[in-house]
């Protein structure tokens, strides 16, 4: 579920320092909303379709972290920033790693990946499943259904002096699904590489996702500003109650 990177994975982190995005900002405020509302003493931090860890770069300051992704090519990069990091590569909706963590984080809209509500839900139980009680877990979801502006175009340049990049794209909407259709143009001093890539992520209502939040069994909260303006959703796995 998901996209491989093959030939993108190299420039991914490039692309999203000239978007703006700020990991250690991210990071921080994840810290706080765990710290917020985690109820058990544990500290082992899961991150779910992890990419390059970014995220995982900041986290590791607070939390035993580990990393999750599908693509082979996005963990090659994670594991050479982090050689001392456990990256497993695996789907979100079926990894079974055998363990339990004290907070799961699914970040930058990768749950989107599940294209129907029905494998929503069977994500969300997974990682519920590899949650302890009392544990945190945290996810972005992509834009809400209101919010689709079909047909958009997106830009993205990187300007270096051996090395240019640009990636450009035109949404389309196909029901529920956003289709992003990345055309990526890489100049180096040896010539110039142009190959696509496609990302079909889906939109569901605050009120999907809550209610697949409530089927896996979590107490979650809808913060509609987020990270970066696509809101947040932190779920709680109650603590399991005491026999007498």
């Amino acid at each position: 579920m998901g996209t491989d990177y093959a030939r993108s994975a190299a420039y991914y982190d490039l692309i999203y320092e000239a978007a703006g995005k700020d990991y250690a900002r991210e990071s921080r405020q994840m810290h706080g909303l765990i710290q917020q509302r985690k109820r058990n003493q544990g500290r082992a931090l899961l991150d779910v379709a992890c990419g390059t860890g970014g995220h995982l770069t900041h986290l590791r300051e607070h939390y035993d972290v580990e990393g999750l992704d599908l693509s082979p090519h996005m963990l090659a990069v994670a594991r050479g920033k982090h050689p001392d990091l456990t990256f497993h590569q695996a789907d979100m909706t079926t990894f079974d790693l055998g363990r339990r963590f004290d907070a799961i984080v699914c970040l930058f809209s990768a749950i989107a990946y599940a294209h129907t509500t029905e494998s929503l839900r069977q994500v969300l139980r997974n990682m519920t499943r590899h949650l302890h009680p009392g544990g945190v877990l945290i996810a972005e979801p992509f834009i809400r259904p209101e919010d689709v502006i079909p047909n958009h175009v997106g830009a993205v340049m990187v300007d270096r002096p051996d090395l240019k990049v640009a990636r450009v794209n035109v949404s389309r909407v196909e029901g529920r699904v956003v289709a992003l259709h990345f055309h990526y143009l890489v100049a180096r001093p040896a010539g110039i590489d142009h190959f696509t890539e496609q990302h079909d992520l889906a939109v569901f209502s605050v009120e999907e996702y809550l209610a697949a939040f409530r089927d896996a069994g979590l107490e979650a909260t809808f913060d509609p500003e987020g990270l970066m303006g696509r809101g947040l959703y932190v779920g709680l796995r109650p603590l399991e109650a005491k026999s007498a």
